[in-house]
């Protein structure tokens, strides 16, 4: 089997009831924890009930699509905080023993193995630097708190080279990082897990890209990134988390 036939293998279904009778949810072990702890400075963004300018959904429809020339009008808070919410925030609980949470997309088997993060240039109000968003603090809430990592060494080198040379993302007032922490996944699905946890990565792709046009701002998704570079400047090891895909965000310029 060649590469090419070992991708086109990689994107069928196996036979999920005989992959999970081997997975660590069917021998007991403990569900992983739903999102990273938090350990620094948190800032909880202001609600964002009235950041919404396009509220039909066929309109939504109609205007998405991937913009990269963007103004240099901020972005504001109100808007960053339905942006993260819209794509990653936790409604509730699916069971008593909270080993699902039910999210604004779907996952597989409620896995939702994803953080995400924001490299924030213009919000107002925002000092510039790296967050990631805190879903656990506002479950069942439309209120978004985000935790502050670190300022950037070279905001524009940094985007740059972390999006292998797109230099266009690192005009909009943000870019939205996002990672897998695998096991998340593994541990119900195991081998087949990577196939499905791709796939789940692209319904937060889409609804990033319809929030923003709902907020009359232009998005752009990323499937091509220099991968070290992402996971060294975010601080993931690479193997229990790694970036998987990324979305730039802010005032289009009009043609």
């Amino acid at each position: 089997m060649n590469d090419m036939e070992r991708g086109r293998k990689f994107m069928q279904s196996p036979v999920f009831g005989e992959v999970m009778s081997a997975s660590d949810q069917s021998k007991g072990i403990p569900n992983p924890p739903h999102s990273k702890p938090v350990t620094g400075e948190v800032t909880e963004l202001p609600p964002f009930g009235g950041a919404v300018t396009r509220p039909e959904y066929t309109d939504l429809l109609d205007i998405r699509r991937s913009e990269r020339i963007y103004t240099q009008t901020p972005m504001t808070q109100e808007q960053l905080a339905f942006m993260l919410w819209s794509m990653q925030s936790i409604q509730m609980y699916r069971a008593a023993n909270h080993v699902a949470v039910l999210r604004t997309v779907p996952s597989a088997g409620a896995r939702h193995p994803f953080e995400l993060y924001a490299a924030v240039r213009d919000v107002t109000g925002l000092k510039p630097g790296f967050y990631r968003y805190a879903p656990l603090l506002n479950i069942g809430e439309k209120r978004v708190s985000i935790e502050f990592l670190k300022e950037f060494d070279d905001y524009e080198q940094q985007i740059t080279q972390m999006l292998s040379g797109q230099s266009f993302a690192a005009k909009a007032a943000a870019v939205l990082f996002i990672s897998c922490k695998p096991y998340h996944g593994e541990w119900r699905y195991v081998e087949a897990a990577h196939r499905v946890m791709l796939v789940d990565v692209g319904h937060i792709g889409q609804n990033a890209m319809l929030s923003a046009a709902a907020l009359g701002l232009g998005s752009c998704c990323f499937g091509a990134y220099d991968q070290q570079f992402c996971d060294t400047t975010l601080d993931f090891d690479g193997i229990n988390e790694y970036t998987v895909y990324a979305v730039s965000v802010g005032e289009a310029q009009s043609e």
